[in-house]
């Protein structure tokens, strides 16, 4: 540590450990900040030194004035967390990259993450086999078989580079592991030979890291393309973020759960707009939720539209660490720490925000959101209304399903399945329905998929495991599931009753995503619900049935059921929480998961670089990873590949679920060898670029406006007047040396931060994105990948400029120009002759990412400094 600050020491017994004291260093200055800015400020004063550490601390303070600032801070994460199907594009861009330095006479052994890695094997788990006791096993082995050559490969990572751990299938979703096991909140930090108590910040590559914001850990999603940057020792350089304060009062009130605070936050938050922004809750309702509740609230920060979902530390922090089985000694010093150096939460405290709003918990009700965004709150009673204003008028109506059946119900999704309060919420409700005879009809599938292996073991300590199997919901696995799109084929009878035109099925989930085809292909419609409603819409079987006024279903003896029969009370759920409970569960079942025998059987190569197979399927060595790629700045005259509207996710643009057998990217994987009936889901190919290239928009929601009819993932080539499949498209446009960018409306890039749909959009040609806005996640990727993204003024929405085939786009944006959030002319050369001139706003926010667009991304950038260094 430099000397040229005051540095203290914190005593716990006989140990001494070194802290940055930030009350003896600001005084009463540091009461007026927000906790998420006390935590960067204690990261750039303890990494930063002389000039930049000063500027970078008064830079924060000034920040008090106006609650908003452009002055950029070094933040340095202490640990990555990812992942396999991000980790996988990850590790392959690093395999390549250590086969570029051998190439020039560079030892790849030099290149190496930099700081501990963790890798969650968590988003291959599909739900092949539900509805009965040995799903578990029949799913962990089709896993297993899909995607050997990929797991032999992670092998390879977590053995060859420095600081990779690899937790294989079974042991958890990654954010819920972050939770239970990984997460220190105040961590011990050896420099030299001193000891240094400092606290736990991270980032992850997958934007629900914030989940661990629950318990009081600053770390936030990032795309894998970011997180390779930290991993090789750079800082993510961030301008200090405007911090939103969500004042919490009074008390969650009986039937009113966890699930139904977060899609309240998310509705509230969205309807004010907090994009890129980071959330802090406050106020004395805080202190009423326990560690859990709160984790399932920071989980949905990226459905708000935020960076963080900040929940200071408390004594229910404390409690929570304790429940998990940490050591008493671990409490102990996370309560010292927080007490001592200004970051223990202040129930009373009003420190200042950019912005506040006020949410009074006893107003909370029972909600569900749907059926295409997370953000859409509805009261339950409200499904059947907004189903009906859909319009779908069935062909023949199916005399044995509604017109709206729950085709999948599924408990899923490290969001509410890593609050034990909810699963046995849910457990609870199924327990109340097996005691009346009920069970799902035979058209719903059915899946519970907690996050954490730990479950299984206190859900048979309350009594309800069985219940929840009576009923339907067998555990099929402990991974993301149905949550990711992993939802395996639909019951037979629903695709029969789609195809004839007699059904438009919903799905009911508890994960945090409804966007149409999220949770499987051919599902539009999907409902965000608490676990025990998943439980309810269930065996209702009808998404249309109002739970609140008419029965779920009759027993045995005609005699009808209604919810609130089957509804736990707050006290019952509290009862069989204490019932359950066991702290060594946590370690125990992780640790019995981690033993997975046929993960361990798996050989891998030894060598330190990945011996590529040019006949594979799943691991192609990827064009991107070279020396020689460079900048797309510059001026130049572009064709718009595609021209879309409002609210295109990454789904959208880079799909994870089920590889239609249908499509041309199965035609292309048949053609080299693969079984059409069996080729995974597109998550599972993001090793090969060659399949990720023709899956890039590959979407039946989605809608080019360049040829609105045209069929899926194809574009109009307008040179020729051809409609082509898009990748072939971007062939023509690159051979022709013509240059391509791609136009949106509101929110591009929204949902999940998967950096293949940068990494699609580069390989085919994209040279700049023209958007009315852009998700955060999604314009760091952009720029990892060279991509230019350039924010479109109010006044030219794809809708107003309305673009035709014929027009192009003229963009000049030099290397020597290029500026944080600086204004660039753009000019639409339309077809018949006519310019109209705009100004966009490059959505560019440090001079890093200046650095990173220069450069050509952030692969070329790790290169060009190794190759200097060599």
């Amino acid at each position: 540590m430099p000397s040229d600050i005051s540095i203290q020491e914190l005593r716990l017994g006989d140990e001494r450990l070194v802290i940055v004291d930030l009350p003896a260093l600001f005084d009463d200055r540091l009461q007026r900040l927000p906790i998420v800015l006390r935590l960067l400020l204690e990261n750039v004063i303890r990494n930063t030194e002389g000039e930049e550490r000063s500027a970078a601390a008064e830079a924060i303070f000034e920040w008090l004035k106006r609650g908003t600032s452009e002055a950029e801070i070094a933040f340095q994460p202490d640990r990555v967390l990812m992942h396999d199907t991000t980790s996988t594009p990850a590790l392959v861009d690093i395999a390549a990259m250590r086969d570029t330095l051998a190439e020039h006479g560079v030892d790849p052994t030099v290149l190496n993450p930099q700081l501990p890695v963790d890798v969650s094997v968590d988003h291959s788990l599909a739900v092949e086999a539900y509805g009965r006791s040995d799903a578990p096993e029949i799913n962990l082995a089709h896993e297993l078989r899909r995607n050997e050559e990929r797991y032999r490969f992670l092998r390879w990572a977590g053995s060859v580079l420095k600081g990779v751990r690899i937790n294989p299938p079974g042991t958890g979703i990654m954010h819920t592991i972050n939770l239970e096991q990984l997460a220190t909140v105040v961590t011990r930090q050896q420099r030299g030979d001193t000891t240094w108590a400092v606290p736990d910040v991270m980032i992850g590559t997958d934007s629900h890291t914030p989940m661990i914001n629950g318990i009081g850990v600053l770390g936030w999603g990032v795309g894998g393309l970011e997180a390779q940057t930290v991993m090789f020792g750079m800082p993510i350089m961030l301008r200090i973020p405007d911090v939103i304060g969500v004042r919490l009062t009074g008390a969650l009130e009986a039937g009113a759960l966890a699930t139904d605070l977060a899609l309240t936050v998310t509705q509230r938050l969205r309807a004010i707009g907090v994009a890129g922004e980071f959330v802090e809750f406050f106020g004395p309702g805080v202190a009423t939720l326990t560690a859990a509740e709160r984790a399932v609230v920071a989980n949905m920060a990226p459905e708000y539209g935020a960076t963080t979902g900040f929940f200071p530390i408390d004594q229910r922090t404390l409690d929570y660490l304790a429940e998990t089985g940490r050591a008493a000694s671990q409490v102990e010093l996370v309560r010292a720490y927080t007490q001592r150096v200004g970051l223990w939460f202040d129930p009373e405290a009003a420190p200042r925000y950019t912005r506040t709003i006020e949410i009074d918990l006893s107003t909370i009700g029972t909600h569900i959101a749907g059926p295409r965004r997370p953000q859409d709150l509805l009261p339950v009673s409200e499904a059947r209304r907004t189903l009906s204003a859909l319009g779908f008028d069935p062909t023949s109506p199916d005399a044995a399903m509604p017109r709206h059946p729950v085709a999948i119900a599924a408990i899923t999704s490290c969001t509410n399945t890593s609050d034990p309060r909810l699963l046995l919420a849910a457990g609870l409700v199924a327990r109340n329905a097996q005691r009346r005879g009920l069970r799902v009809p035979a058209w719903v599938k059915t899946s519970l998929s907690p996050g954490s292996p730990a479950a299984a073991a206190y859900l048979v300590r309350a009594g309800l495991r069985d219940a929840l199997a009576a009923v339907g919901f067998d555990i099929v696995g402990f991974g993301c599931a149905t949550c990711i799109g992993n939802s395996g084929a639909l019951p037979e009878v629903v695709r029969e009753a789609m195809a004839a035109g007699c059904i438009k099925p919903v799905a009911a989930l508890s994960g945090n995503r409804n966007f149409p085809g999220r949770v499987h292909p051919d599902l539009e419609l999907g409902f965000l619900m608490s676990p025990p409603l998943v439980v309810a819409f269930a065996l209702a079987g009808d998404a249309e049935c109002d739970l609140t006024r008419e029965p779920v279903q009759h027993d045995a003896e005609g005699r009808p059921v209604f919810l609130h029969e089957l509804w736990p009370t707050r006290e019952e759920i509290e009862e069989h929480v204490q019932r359950a409970a066991d702290r060594s569960d946590y370690r125990r079942a992780f640790e019995l998961a981690s033993r997975n025998p046929g993960w361990h059987e798996l050989a891998a190569p030894e060598s330190p670089r990945y011996p590529w197979e040019e006949t594979s399927n799943a691991l192609r060595r990827p064009p991107f990873a070279a020396a020689s790629e460079g900048s797309q700045l510059g001026h130049y005259v572009a064709w718009p590949l595609l021209v879309l509207g409002d609210d295109i996710t990454t789904d959208h643009i880079s799909p994870a679920s089920a590889i239609p057998p249908d499509s041309l990217v199965a035609d292309y994987l048949v053609e080299r060898g693969e079984d059409r009936g069996d080729l995974n889901v597109f998550a599972s190919r993001r090793g090969n670029w060659e399949v990720m290239l023709r899956a890039a928009f590959h979407s039946k929601s989605l809608v080019n406006l360049l040829a609105p009819d045209a069929p899926v993932a194809h574009t109009l080539h307008v040179p020729s007047g051809e409609l082509l499949p898009i990748w072939e498209a971007a062939r023509r446009y690159r051979e022709a040396r013509q240059s391509v960018v791609l136009v949106a409306g509101e929110r591009y890039g929204t949902g999940s931060s998967r950096d293949w749909a940068a990494k699609g959009q580069r390989l085919l040609g994209v040279r700049a994105v023209l958007a009315s806005s852009f998700e955060r996640i999604h314009r760091s990727n952009l720029i990892g990948m060279g991509i230019l993204p350039l924010r479109l003024p109010a006044e030219a929405h794809p809708n107003a400029l309305k673009l035709l085939p014929g027009d192009r786009i003229e963009v000049d944006v030099s290397a020597t120009r290029l500026a944080p959030r600086s204004r660039v002319p753009v000019r639409v050369l339309k077809k018949d002759g006519g310019v109209e001139d705009i100004e966009c706003i490059v959505a560019v926010e440090t001079q890093l990412e200046v650095e990173l667009l220069r450069n050509g991304g952030v692969i070329p950038t790790i290169l060009k400094k190794h190759l200097q260094e060599a």
